[in-house]
């Protein structure tokens, strides 16, 4: 969708046709007539788009009868999501679409206005560049929406960390790292008090993953976990996900690294 934003922004009204409600498929058309990439590209999305077009003629969305053992006319199945985006999609899966975006930067003047973000000398090759690491992937299996980001607990991932740190280093493989880290008052920058820094760092960056976006966030709020115990001391934030508000709460022993052998 972000890519798609960017190739229609201010194009021009005869690149994208003046008929076609799809300005994405007419500027991929266009481009494909002198860009052999970008019209295998056209083949493919055509194909595909007959392809699901027969699907929707079948009675019940069943699948004509095929010969037994045969796999080469499977149609695929792809989501609205993707069949509105086919055209960006299909090149991407096909690893061209950063050739085809730096096809068309090299040749903006056919398709955009001057003032257009493909146009411009600095961010046109730029949003070519960065499609290079997406196209080298390779998308044999693609994230759905069912698949939920879940987080270890803070307490897990710091001592995976601590097994991987400089001081992770153990004679039992079966007993688990503490978490107590060695504090020097002193006014020089020891190697204890740098991997006392990264950890606390590193459990901090816990409450803020790729599934949910960090709103609000405070230190020092106090929560008493039972009525005979002392209030403690934690960081609390509020965090924004797709269909919901979570708070998170994590004392602050934990988060300087220091929580030793303690519940």
């Amino acid at each position: 969708g972000v890519v798609e934003a960017c190739l229609l922004h201010m194009l021009k009204r005869r690149a994208a046709g003046f008929l076609r409600t799809d300005k994405v498929a007419a500027l991929f058309t266009k481009v494909g007539k002198t860009y052999a990439v970008a019209g295998d590209i056209c083949k493919k999305v055509q194909e595909l788009q007959q392809q699901v077009e027969s699907r929707k003629s079948q009675p019940n969305g069943q699948e004509p009868l095929k010969r037994q053992g045969s796999t080469t006319s499977k149609t695929p199945v792809l989501t609205p999501q993707a069949i509105k985006h086919i055209w960006v999609r299909t090149a991407l899966i096909e690893k061209v679409l950063d050739k085809i975006v730096q096809y068309i930067v090299d040749n903006c003047s056919k398709y955009y206005e001057k003032e257009a973000l493909l146009a411009d000398p600095v961010c046109g090759p730029i949003l070519a560049s960065l499609l290079v690491g997406p196209c080298a992937l390779e998308y044999t299996k693609l994230k759905t929406a069912d698949h939920y980001w879940t987080d270890p607990s803070a307490d897990e991932l710091v001592q995976r960390h601590r097994i991987h740190g400089v001081h992770g280093r153990q004679d039992s493989p079966s007993k688990r790292p503490a978490l107590g880290i060695r504090k020097r008052h002193s006014s020089g920058s020891t190697s204890e008090d740098r991997f006392a820094a990264s950890a606390r760092e590193y459990v901090e960056s816990l409450h803020q993953n790729s599934r949910t976006h960090l709103l609000y966030g405070k230190n020092n709020v106090l929560v008493q976990p039972k009525d005979d115990l002392e209030a403690i001391p934690g960081y609390l934030s509020l965090h924004q996900s797709a269909d919901s508000l979570t708070l998170k709460w994590t004392p602050n022993q934990l988060m300087n690294g220091t929580l030793g052998d303690s519940e």
